[in-house]
């Protein structure tokens, strides 16, 4: 008598199934562990490729925009160009910050560099786009700088030799393990010491320390602290000096209805009742002769 076994339970199909799959599977199939060296590659990697579509796309839309007959179809395709680098050129902004110009404002100039930029490129030159742009967008900010970011501004050729002092500063101290003098800075420039010494003198005219710096060892006393205070004391000396002499040249009846007004503090109706005369007359009186004073103190302010 021959029997057949009962099918498998649907429990037992699908315990089956796993071991028959789980069985098949390659033991290379196991994905390997992710590390930060594995993710980084991943990300440079990515980065490659974007980089890469990217420059096919700007040189598919500059190829395009030169075939174009219409204004309007080619300025949107060089639009698209700019946005498609706009990231980059904020990037290059971001590298000027912490200067003394707001990075808004540096952003600002890096996107009408771009724009600069890909209105002027020529795609038949065959050269890369960003070879182009990069250094003009660069240069727009270093332009920026010099024209704009100076609280003081020194005369142009300081403001050039600072840039290069920079540079050698850092090289410098690299290799003698201390900060340069600046006889050493002036020889590895080949410029004047005199110069050099001039340029670092002028260091703070592009941002000047705020008053609010620390000036003493304790570091509670600030620069603002060691300013002096207005003094209404010497300002009043300072006023008797500059008026001393234009006061002199004043007649005796000028000076004395000076002396009633500012400083026995008379009213115009008073000293029209002292000296005969009618208030209008005194008002008249006291315009000729402020006048005069406000005169007579300039062109000494002026020799």
């Amino acid at each position: 008598m021959t029997t057949t076994a009962p099918p498998p339970s649907g429990a037992d199909r699908s315990a089956t199934t796993r071991t028959t799959v789980d069985d098949a599977r390659p033991d290379d199939a196991t994905p390997a562990p992710s590390t930060p060296e594995t993710r980084a590659a991943r990300r440079a990697v990515a980065r490659s490729n974007a980089s890469q579509a990217r420059n096919e796309r700007t040189r598919e839309l500059f190829t395009l925009a030169l075939a174009s007959e219409s204004v309007v179809e080619r300025q949107q395709l060089l639009d698209q160009v700019i946005v498609l680098h706009l990231e980059l050129a904020h990037a290059e902004a971001k590298r000027y910050r912490s200067r003394g110009v707001p990075l808004d404002d540096l952003r600002q100039v890096a996107a009408l560099a771009l724009t600069k930029a890909t209105n002027g490129y020529d795609v038949t030159t065959g050269h890369d786009f960003l070879s182009y742009a990069v250094p003009t967008i660069r240069g727009e900010l270093r332009k920026h700088f010099r024209d704009h970011g100076w609280m003081i501004r020194p005369p142009r050729r300081i403001q050039e030799l600072q840039a290069r002092i920079n540079v050698a500063d850092a090289e410098l101290a690299n290799e003698l393990g201390r900060a340069p003098l600046p006889a050493e800075i002036a020889r590895r420039l080949e410029e004047p010491e005199a110069s050099v010494i001039e340029a670092l003198a002028s260091d703070g005219c592009f941002v000047p320390a705020s008053l609010d710096h620390p000036a003493g060892g304790d570091g509670l006393t600030t620069l603002g602290d060691l300013l002096p205070f207005d003094d209404l004391d010497h300002q009043a000396s300072e006023a008797r000096l500059v008026l001393r002499p234009v006061l002199r040249a004043l007649s005796d009846r000028d000076r004395q209805i000076l002396t009633m007004r500012f400083y026995e503090g008379l009213t115009q109706r008073e000293i029209a009742s002292r000296i005969g005369v009618t208030q209008m007359q005194v008002s008249r009186l006291l315009t000729r002769i402020l006048g005069q004073l406000r005169s007579d103190v300039g062109d000494l302010k002026g020799r």
